[in-house]
Formats: structure tokens, C-alpha cells, sequence
């Protein structure tokens, strides 16, 4: 495998070092613009397997960042986003293997027309040009972001939280391995190779034009403070405070089966559930034995005075539990009056990510996917299918919460732009 690239962190060497990774970048992304789609794949498929074989050495770096965030106080959910196992390093490896099969974007004709002087006009995708990942905890997004932007002929810049530093530098170094075999820039994919937090705030000023997006990957002081300082265009990913309603007219052993996905399968994902709602209508029957599968499974119950009426352990909620995402075993509960109640609490509570109802009423499932305006609305599934890999995409490199250009599921089709082709036999316009 590559030697990991030498860590720095003296601040007087940042901006030159930032200038000088942003600089190549550049140079990286017009190459990587005009690359084939074979030699495209040819880098996804040697990631793929230098991963797998270095499997060992990715989980041993691992190992020193969770013992670091250990015993730094790290919460159980928050261990739970930045571990990796043999497992998730297998899914990271098959994740690439579908980002290889998907079709390339770069190029793709989107429509075509002719006008009526005879000038033919295409419209096209293109790539974006350099893209900086800013993330947290999570190390695979190291990976996803780096084969997502390479499929779409991009260049990207990866910089890390400090506490998964070491195990990105060794993902890293089995990405540099698929550019190095498939004889495209190394600089194509770049980690930051510092700590210091003021390289976000360098990436931020968009490095003299240097970067064309900035996609922040994180909680929500990251997006706030990438929101408030960006000079560059931004993919919002904002928090997850999602929501499961439960309708009267739902199947119980659905519910309890969604309710309990959505929530504790990984409470500390951005997919997880916050919120229960449940049908005034379905108190005596659908409320009380979720309730209870939730606290039996190991979740904290925080609930309005009808929630706490169907069991004692219901700790009472706070006006800001509404809009918490919780990121641990945690989930606040409601009751609405039906469906109309439901879409209420979400537009004043919720954060556009993903919503799902539990229903086998067909018209009040069209009117919650209709009238709810998050970037993923699911009927009688789990808000843990918000996922790239799950949407068919191999991965992604975030959720995007916003209403422009990209929402939802970013994968490598929405990580391009579109320029206008015209073809004309020499005419001029009167």
C-alpha cells in the first residue's frame, strides 16, 4: 500500500500548503474532466481491492482512533459512527464496486432540440470541477466521497475530523493506489494531511477560486459555521430531525417493525428517527405497545402528556426535544390529530431530511408523500433507507436538504452541472 502522506500542523505552513493542494486540484480536475469512462473504472476497480487487502491496516488505524475518542469521552453513538469493522470495511469496498457499475454522467446528453433556423442544441453533463468534503466522524465517507467524485469527473478535497485522522489517511492511501494504477492524478482525490481546524476555514474562502462547491458533512455546528463563512457554493446537508408517523389505519406489526428500524438499527445515522407521531385515533392500540418495544429495545422515551399516559417511563418532553436530533438511543413522541396534525408538526419541527408514514390507507399515504417537504418521504419503510447505497447510487456524500441543484441522495449524477451544445451550419443571427 502507499505510505501515508506525512502529517504537518504547523499553522505558518497551512496557507501555502492549502494554495498549493488547491492549485493542483485544479490541474487535477481538468484531466480527470476529459478521463474515459474505462479509465475511470479501471481506478475504482484497483480501490477496491487495495482496500480489501488492506483491510488489516485500515482497521488498525481505526483501532487507535476510537481508543483515542474513547477515552476522550466519546458518546456510545458517536464511537458507533467512527468505528469500523471488517464488515464495514467489506461494504466500503463493494460500495466502490457499484459507484464502477453505474452509468458515467460526464458527457450524457440530457435532451436535444432543433430550432426552427435548423441549429441543433444539446444539453450535456458536465463535472462540477473541485469539490471540498468537509466531515466529521464517519471515515467511509473518505471513501464515498472519493470514488463519487472521481465517477463523476471531479477532483476532490477531503478534510477529515481529527478523530477519524488516521484511519482516513489509511483509506486515503488505497484511493491514491486506484489513481496511481489507472495512471490518472494523484492529486485527483487529496487529504488534508493536518489536525488544524484552520484548514476549514481556508477551504471556506474558496482558495482564490480554487473550489467550486463545498459539501459539509457533519452535525449541525459544522453546517452552520460552513453556511455562515462559505465564499463558495454549498450543498446544505443540514441535521436529520426525522420523523415516523404512525396513522390509525396502520398494521401494528409493520409499525413496531419500521418504528424500531428507523430508530435503534444505528440511532447515531443521519437516517435515524427523532420523532414518533401516532394517530390520536390508535392511543390504545398502536401507542402503548410501541412505546413499550422502544423502551424494551433500550430506547429513552421523551413524550407529550398522552405518550406518558400509556407507561410510566416516559420521561416528560421539552419544547426543544421537537427539534433535537438526538444522534443516540433517544426518541421524543407525539400524538397528532391524524394525518393533517402530522404534516403540521413536521413543517414547524422538522429539517427537510426524511419523513415517513406507516399506513395501509392508500389516500392518506398520498397525501403524506404529496404534502411533506422533506428531500425523502418514505410510506410503511424505514427512514434508515435514507442512504445512496440504498437509493442504488453505490454511495454518497451526503443528504442534501436544500431545493437547488442537488437533494436528497448525493450521488455521482447530481455531483455534475450541465453546459449547452450548438450545432449550426453557419447561421447568423438578424
Amino acid at each position: 500500500m502507499t505510505a501515508p502522506m506525512k502529517a504537518i500542523g504547523a499553522p505558518a505552513d497551512l496557507p501555502v500548503l492549502m494554495g498549493d493542494l488547491a492549485a493542483q486540484a485544479r490541474e487535477a480536475a481538468r484531466s480527470l474532466g476529459l478521463a474515459s469512462t474505462a479509465q475511470k473504472n479501471e481506478a475504482l476497480d484497483a480501490m477496491a481491492r487495495a482496500i480489501r487487502s488492506n483491510a488489516a491496516a485500515i482497521l488498525q488505524a481505526n483501532a487507535q482512533d476510537v481508543a483515542d475518542a474513547r477515552a476522550g469521552g466519546a458518546t456510545a453513538a458517536f464511537l458507533d459512527r467512527l468505528t469500523l469493522t471488517q464488515a464495514r470495511v467489506e461494504a466500503m469496498a463493494d460500495g466502490v464496486k457499484v459507484v464502477r457499475e453505474i452509468d458515467d454522467p460526464v458527457g450524457r446528453v440530457t435532451e436535444r432540440w432543433q430550432r426552427p433556423n435548423g441549429m441543433t442544441i444539446e444539453r450535456v453533463r458536465v463535472p462540477l470541477g473541485v469539490v471540498a468534503v468537509i466531515f466529521e466522524s464517519r471515515p467511509n465517507v473518505c471513501a464515498d466521497a472519493g470514488v463519487l467524485c472521481l465517477k463523476s469527473g471531479n477532483a476532490v478535497i477531503l478534510r477529515g475530523g481529527s478523530e477519524s485522522f488516521r484511519s482516513c489517511r489509511a483509506i486515503h492511501a488505497c484511493l491514491v493506489e486506484g489513481l496511481r494504477e489507472a495512471r490518472l492524478p494523484e492529486a485527483a482525490i487529496t487529504l488534508v494531511p493536518t489536525r488544524d481546524r484552520a484548514a476549514v476555514g481556508l477551504l471556506l474562502s474558496g482558495m482564490n477560486g480554487g473550489i467550486d462547491v463545498i459539501v459539509p458533512r457533519g452535525g449541525k455546528s459544522l453546517v452552520a459555521r460552513v453556511e455562515a463563512e462559505a465564499r463558495v457554493p454549498v450543498f446544505a446537508h443540514l441535521e436529520g430531525v426525522n420523523h415516523v408517523y404512525v396513522d390509525g389505519a396502520a398494521d401494528l406489526a409493520m409499525a413496531k417493525a419500521v418504528v424500531l428500524n428507523s430508530k435503534m438499527r444505528r440511532p447515531g445515522v443521519c437516517g435515524a428517527a427523532e420523532t414518533l407521531l401516532v394517530d390520536r385515533s390508535g392511543v390504545r392500540d398502536i401507542l402503548k405497545p410501541l412505546v413499550e418495544a422502544l423502551i424494551e429495545a433500550g430506547c429513552e422515551v421523551r413524550g407529550d402528556s398522552d405518550v406518558q399516559g400509556v407507561d410510566p417511563r416516559v420521561r416528560s418532553a421539552a419544547d426543544s426535544d421537537w427539534n433535537t436530533e438526538y444522534g443516540d438511543a433517544i426518541i421524543s413522541a407525539r400524538v397528532v390529530d391524524g394525518c393533517g396534525g402530522a404534516i403540521d408538526h413536521i413543517q414547524r419541527h422538522g429539517s427537510r431530511h426524511t419523513d415517513a408514514i406507516v399506513t395501509e390507507d392508500p389516500e392518506t399515504a398520498a397525501r403524506f408523500l404529496n404534502e411533506v417537504d422533506s428531500a425523502i418521504v418514505l410510506h410503511n419503510a424505514s427512514t434508515q433507507f435514507a442512504d445512496g447505497g440504498e437509493f442504488g447510487f453505490g454511495a454518497e456524500i451526503g443528504i442534501a436538504t436544500g431545493k437547488f441543484h442537488a437533494r436528497g441522495p448525493v450521488g455521482a449524477e447530481q455531483l455534475t452541472s450541465f453546459k449547452y451544445r450548438v450545432h449550426g451550419d453557419g447561421q447568423v443571427r438578424p
